[in-house]
């Protein structure tokens, strides 16, 4: 289980039951050992998640995770209390307290992150002595979720057991709906001509005109369905405009990296790229959430200049296969522009540096084209392969996006735009170490 930071300590110290430490808190729960590399996972996320030096769209997407996560479950684990709980609610407190109400049960609002610290703060299971709980007004709920229909839940499940009966006595799905259908509007029919007959019998009955209206049970024609109209198509989404911002860029640390074992010319990286826990394309690595990466820079960077350092990533690529390995994101490095037909990966390789402030999962964005990357790059709309040309070094040694070598930002006449935006995070701006007038990919 990941060490706890020094500041959950000293508030079980001050707030647990009986002065409970992690190991005593819940002294009739057993774990497994999967549950409790997850209870690790989130206690290093309940790091980030209040850190007042994390970058503002990061920390909004963990919180999505983390409602999305807790949508299904009481605690974090599911059911079993545990020392992350308390974390995550230590953590929070202070923030979910200034929240606004539309913040905390609006449309877009974080309802379970809510209801959980809500239920950590009071329940009995946790114990915690505490002398200022957050305010929940549970009578204040702007949007209410709607729970499941267990009527329809329960019909649906009914109408797959008839689907997989059908099947396994040689009827097909298509079939079998069709007689289903044909069979209620049999009984429908039936229905409908007893009510009509009846209805005229006891017209005929009291008004005393027992004539002059169909016989009595005879069948009477069935009303004209109205023609159904055709739904309205929904809208197709907003594109949006070519630009750097939509590619995901982020600080990366690499914990390990090793040659491939089947292509002499690449690295293999594990990298920790801020990812929350069940993120795909992911995995846990001595308690970190990280991706694995293939880079082709065996042979033009040592494999010690590789290991446990920080780096930029491009986090949104769609992940391909190299040689029999996954690699879910791609290294940013610099390399000397060469003229048309000389090889261009000859080298020499210099990899980008991140501000030494900065840490793993941190934004890395071109000055003024700040935007919300896309969640995975369209292969087919050659996103990347449009804006990369512009990625450029500066006779300052740092990394920009020169939008002149991009003409379809660029324009033309007396539109045309020019200038350079440099890479940077939070803390400053990437570097490279010697390489001037590079590309950078």
């Amino acid at each position: 289980m990941t060490t706890l930071d020094e500041s959950l300590v000293n508030f079980l110290k001050t707030h647990a039951p009986n002065n409970a430490s992690a190991e005593t808190l819940f002294p009739a729960t057993t774990y497994t050992d999967a549950e409790k590399t997850e209870i690790g996972q989130w206690l290093t996320t309940s790091t980030h998640l209040a850190s007042a030096t994390e970058d503002a769209a990061k920390s909004a997407d963990r919180l999505s995770s983390l409602n999305t996560h807790l949508s299904s479950r009481t605690t974090l684990l599911g059911a079993k209390p545990s020392v992350a709980d308390i974390a995550l609610y230590q953590k929070l407190a202070p923030v979910v307290s200034k929240w606004s109400a539309e913040e905390r049960t609006g449309d877009q609002g974080y309802h379970h992150i809510v209801r959980h610290l809500d239920f950590v703060q009071n329940s009995p299971i946790f114990g915690l002595k505490l002398e200022d709980k957050v305010n929940v007004d549970l009578d204040n709920i702007i949007f209410k979720i709607k729970p499941i229909d267990a009527k329809a839940e329960k019909e649906r499940k009914k109408k797959e057991k008839e689907a997989a009966a059908a099947n396994a006595s040689g009827a097909t799905p298509t079939t079998l709906t069709e007689n289903q259908v044909a069979g209620s509007k049999k009984g429908k029919a039936k229905a409908q001509d007893a009510v009509q007959a009846a209805g005229n019998a006891v017209a005929s009955a009291v008004t005393g005109k027992a004539g002059s209206g169909p016989p009595e049970g005879a069948p009477t024609k069935k009303k004209e369905k109205k023609e159904k109209q055709p739904k309205p198509q929904k809208a197709a989404p907003v594109e949006k405009p070519l630009s750097p911002c939509l590619i995901d860029l982020r600080v990366g640390h690499i914990l390990k990296a090793t040659t491939h074992p089947n292509a002499d010319s690449l690295f293999v990286s594990t990298i920790a790229c801020g990812d929350p826990p069940g993120t795909d394309n992911t995995s846990e690595y001595e308690g970190q959430i990280v991706r694995t990466v293939c880079s082709g820079l065996n042979g033009l960077i040592p494999l010690e200049e590789m290991q446990n350092r920080k780096i930029v990533t491009v986090c949104n690529l769609k992940p391909v296969t190299m040689r029999g390995v996954k690699s879910c994101a791609m290294v940013l490095a610099a390399s000397p522009r060469v003229a048309e037909g000389e090889d261009s990966h000859k080298g020499p390789v210099e990899l980008i540096n991140p501000p030494a402030e900065s840490k793993a999962g941190d934004r890395v964005f071109f000055e003024g084209w700040e935007g919300e990357p896309e969640g995975v790059l369209n292969p087919k709309k050659k996103i990347w392969e449009s804006i990369q040309p512009g990625f450029t070094t500066t006779d300052a040694l740092q990394v920009g996006f020169d939008v002149e070598a991009v003409p379809q930002l660029s324009g033309e006449g007396s539109d045309k735009k020019t200038g350079v935006g440099m890479l940077k995070t939070a803390a400053g701006f990437c570097t490279v170490s010697t390489l001037k007038g590079a590309i950078v990919r």
